[in-house]
């Protein structure tokens, strides 16, 4: 399954690791936070509690990988630190592991935020974003600390990846004055290739991506206003809005996997603006409404033993780029 973060209204916002075994949010109230993992590939989910000495700042983003570890992006005085959560057994009583993987330098007017979970599970990227420059860093599954891996002119927000293996990356660019979405190899030293153009002076940005199928999600104003609308990627068929999409601040949140050329009969869940769940097919032409159901917030607590110690980093999959 493709997925984005998931926020829901009655509790903090969840992200979900890249196989879907884990997911980690920020858990607690007020100044008592802290990191909580949940296992879900189970007969039901259950929350394993993270904390530290010192609670978390209500601002630190929170990834899992797929080893079980929590990724966690804090402000630290004038640096944004990177470190891996992970449950440990003592004597007496459980405990919360640390392992710190360096940071990178806090400087005004740049904003610094975690991109979604690497479809390896072993890696993770954050994008640090000033109104000139967008430089990507590799902050998990990289030998040294964290490494730089591309350098982008204009302001980059988004970001969703385009295949399996974790080498094209699209971001969404502001420059001139314009919104594009941008293709970012990280297997050929950065590129960035145009992805997105509607028309010349259109905000084009891209929601979701199925590298099974090739479905887009976009969001754009070339209609007139800002519609949801969907493509192909590689194809030159043009962007289609359809009308059962015109739904205001709906935001896709997950893709029906395994569709191999197939993005017409393609699966769409969206989150509608009324808090339910929209169902959707480029083929139909109509949209199927759900009641969203309950949040279970308080799923029992268990404690895992420790995961096995990590493998050594892998490079990037240098994969050829095929076009649809």
């Amino acid at each position: 399954m493709t997925v984005c973060a998931i926020e829901m209204t009655t509790t903090a916002p969840f992200t979900i690791s890249a196989d879907g075994s884990y997911a980690a949010r920020l858990a607690g109230d007020g100044e008592a936070r802290y990191a909580e993992r949940w296992t879900l590939a189970g007969p039901e989910p259950y929350a394993v509690p993270l904390p530290l000495a010192q609670p978390e700042e209500a601002d630190s983003e929170l990834l899992p990988l797929t080893d079980g570890r929590v990724l966690i992006h804090r402000r630290v005085a004038d640096r944004h630190a990177f470190a891996l959560l992970y449950p440990t057994g003592a004597a007496a009583g459980p405990r919360t592991g640390e392992l710190q993987l360096g940071g990178v330098d806090a400087e005004e007017g740049v904003r610094v935020f975690l991109l979604p979970p690497a479809p390896d599970g072993r890696a993770a990227f954050a994008v640090a974003a000033s109104d000139t420059v967008t430089t990507l860093w590799q902050v998990a599954g990289c030998a040294f600390g964290p490494q730089r891996v591309a350098r982008i002119p204009g302001r980059c927000s988004g970001g969703v990846w385009l295949d399996r293996t974790g080498r094209l990356l699209a971001l969404d660019r502001e420059l001139e004055g314009t919104t594009k979405a941008v293709a970012v190899d990280l297997g050929g030293d950065g590129r960035v290739t145009p992805l997105l153009q509607i028309t010349e002076d259109s905000d084009d940005r891209l929601l979701l991506a199925d590298p099974d199928s090739g479905l887009l999600l976009i969001r754009s104003d070339a209609p007139g206003e800002p519609r949801l609308g969907w493509g192909v990627l590689g194809s030159s068929r043009p962007v289609r809005f359809p009308e059962c999409l015109r739904l205001g601040d709906a935001l896709p949140f997950a893709v029906q996997p395994g569709q191999a050329l197939m993005p017409e009969t393609c699966g769409v869940a969206l989150r509608l603006p009324e808090g339910d769940i929209g169902l959707w097919r480029p083929a139909d032409r109509h949209l199927f409404r759900l009641a969203a159901p309950p949040v279970h917030v308080e799923p029992p607590v268990r404690m895992d033993p420790p995961p096995p110690p990590s493998p050594r980093p892998v490079p990037l999959q240098q994969a050829p780029l095929a076009g649809r």
